[in-house]
């Protein structure tokens, strides 16, 4: 059996991987904020807290997993610790480091290939060098959802739009390769692009809405290469399945992937961005039909919602900011207002400071709840059919992403 099972956005969480934001995130500064993908740096003892209380409710819910701590039981290995190792060196240019990191044992080797390994300024290029690291820290790793995707009963492995994220990519690959407990078939979008850099793809933009229903969207991170890479993958269906595309905006950075403005959240509710999903706009919605490994058609649809209703997922709206003021709308939408992560049918995690957003769900019928009181022991979630999972976000959501972008589920039950 494999050891990764998701079949929709809301299933009923089984395993999840973490990774709580570290001195990598304080190793970013002003200067290279804006390579790091920041447009902000960030205050990683408040940042830290807010991630905790994300951690223990997930904690609460399901097994979870690090980053850090997978990735130093696979390099234990020393076969495994080699490829990794001159993985990284060649990817980055830097085939002098091998002897150094070889030599490292497991524990310091997990940390340095996420927290970055310091540049010695012992010779005179290095001294006059604007680089504080001969292999940069991994500024973005908390954001696990980007660079693996759980499909079905495979993961596919991120082509990460910025090369400073593709040591993301190969610790996921290397994990869901050689980790006991992950072990899974691996799909590795940059082995098939032989077109250079086009082929994109991050896991912020791909959806599993349904066991026949994938939803991508397209913009400044995932390619529409990357969508045609999934079809191909997609032609291995032997039966009907669908594709449906979501163009983007490319500025500002709010827009950067789907679950910026659309998410999942109940078996007949999803979340929007209104502006942008429902209203009237240039950013088109494509429908691809495939059936038994052809496709059948390509085309233009009205939006998300009706093209989901139109093949049997009827869904009611929840909106982003609340539906009466379009500032509020979209500074709510800027702080992941419509970045909810499902760990079952109807229950949901999100920013508490998204107050509108939160107020709009409520009118839906989920109870509000606070994650501090769930650590603290004042609720029990299994009292509640239907609820939203609030915590702190002041910090976290400078960083440019919310819930789902910083959890990258592997297993669901198909609920």
């Amino acid at each position: 059996m494999s050891k990764v099972s998701v079949y929709s956005e809301i299933g009923t969480l089984e395993g999840v991987i973490l990774h709580p934001p570290g001195p990598e995130v304080e190793n970013m500064t002003p200067k290279n904020a804006e390579r790091a993908l920041y447009s902000d740096i960030l205050n990683l003892a408040v940042a830290r807290k807010e991630y905790n209380q994300l951690e223990c409710a997930l904690q609460h819910i399901t097994e979870t997993f690090r980053i850090i701590d997978l990735l130093r039981d696979i390099l234990r290995s020393g076969e495994v610790k080699e490829k990794i190792i001159k993985k990284t060196c060649y990817n980055e240019r830097r085939p002098e480091m091998l002897g150094y990191l070889m030599d490292l044992e497991p524990g310091e080797l997990s940390r340095l290939l996420i927290q970055g390994v310091p540049l010695i300024k012992e010779t005179l290029t290095n001294f006059l060098s604007d680089e504080n690291f001969a292999l940069r820290p991994l500024h973005n790793f908390f954001f696990t959802r980007d660079a693996a995707i759980t499909v079905h009963d495979r993961v596919l492995i991120g082509k990460m739009a910025n090369k400073v994220r593709d040591r993301e990519a190969l610790i996921m690959e290397a994990i869901f390769n050689y980790h006991p407990r992950l072990r899974s078939q691996t799909i590795v979008a940059d082995d098939h692009d032989i077109a250079g850099n086009r082929i994109t793809i991050e896991g912020g933009d791909v959806l599993v809405a349904r066991e026949d229903i994938l939803l991508v969207g397209i913009g400044s991170r995932t390619s529409t290469q990357g969508v045609d890479f999934m079809m191909q993958q997609a032609r291995q269906e032997k039966k009907p399945f669908h594709i449906i595309v979501q163009e983007l905006p490319q500025k500002p950075e709010s827009f950067i992937h789907l679950d910026m403005v659309f998410t999942l959240l109940d078996h007949d509710t999803c979340m929007v961005y209104e502006p942008l999903i429902l209203r009237p706009n240039k950013y088109e919605t494509v429908h691809i039909a495939l059936d038994n490994g052809e496709v059948k058609s390509i085309r233009t649809v009205e939006n998300i919602p009706s093209i989901l209703a139109k093949l049997g997922m009827d869904l009611k709206p929840a909106f982003c900011g609340g539906m009466n003021d379009s500032n509020i709308q979209e500074r709510e939408q800027w702080h992941s207002g419509a970045n909810f992560f499902a760990v079952g049918p109807g229950k949901i995690i999100g920013y508490n400071r998204n107050i509108n957003t939160i107020e709009n769900l409520s009118q839906n019928g989920f109870e509000v709840l606070k994650a501090r009181d769930l650590h603290h022991g004042k609720i029990n979630l299994n009292d509640y059919q239907k609820y939203v999972l609030t915590i702190d976000g002041s910090e976290l959501s400078r960083g440019g992403g919310g819930a789902r972008c910083m959890t990258m589920p592997f297993k669901r039950k198909n609920d």
